[in-house]
């Protein structure tokens, strides 16, 4: 477990300075967010329910390996079905790769037939830098209490290929599996992989 944080806090410094990290077994940062349908959407509103947030980008090859596939949206479906809030969330600024305005992210989500409980859309990025979201995608879960119980990767195979999904370990799975069970998440964080967060200039 050190040596996985200090790998994150090592990619970090790499990737360049943001906001406070979240922290894991701590409440999750909250935040206010305007959906695709222009409704004003808050991570409070969905305490005691457990939620994912999954950062996105339609144009990174890493993002369109899980959702070409259809492995992302067997994930959410499965989720949504236990009860699970799924927030996918847009920090693309405007004029960057993937940023999306809400009638754009409502077409995304019918043509990838995505089960989300929301499209939240995020173009200055403040809560991308909130979370400090690296990547696309970049995965968090946070329990019922509002807790932030994971945060990293979909999976342990670092590659755009979608052959690599065959044996990956999903560890977004694997942390739901914990979380429904009433068990602390094994692995708790992980490193992201994808393409970076096409952030703007930050106000």
């Amino acid at each position: 477990m050190t040596r996985i944080l200090v790998a994150l806090a090592a990619f970090a410094a790499i990737a360049g300075p943001a906001a406070a990290a979240p922290v894991l077994g701590q409440p999750a940062p909250a935040f206010p967010a305007v959906d695709a349908l222009g409704k004003t959407r808050s991570l409070s509103e969905f305490k005691g329910r457990t939620v994912v947030l999954e950062w996105t980008n339609n144009g990174c090859p890493y993002v369109q390996k899980h959702y070409n596939s259809g492995n992302m949206q067997r994930l959410q479906s499965q989720a949504i079905k236990d009860g699970v809030v799924w927030l996918t969330l847009i920090s693309s600024a405007p004029g960057m790769q993937g940023h999306l305005t809400g009638p754009q992210a409502r077409q995304w989500q019918a043509e990838e037939k995505a089960y989300l409980s929301a499209v939240l859309l995020d173009p200055k990025g403040t809560v991308g830098r909130a979370y400090d979201a690296k990547t696309t995608p970049h995965m968090y879960v946070v329990d019922k209490t509002g807790k932030l119980v994971y945060m990293g990767g979909i999976d342990d195979k670092p590659s755009s290929d979608p052959a690599s999904l065959k044996g990956a370990t999903n560890y977004v799975t694997a942390a739901l599996a914990d979380v429904k069970a009433g068990r602390a998440v094994a692995q708790p964080a992980t490193r992201p992989y994808g393409c970076s967060v096409k952030y703007g200039s930050a106000d």
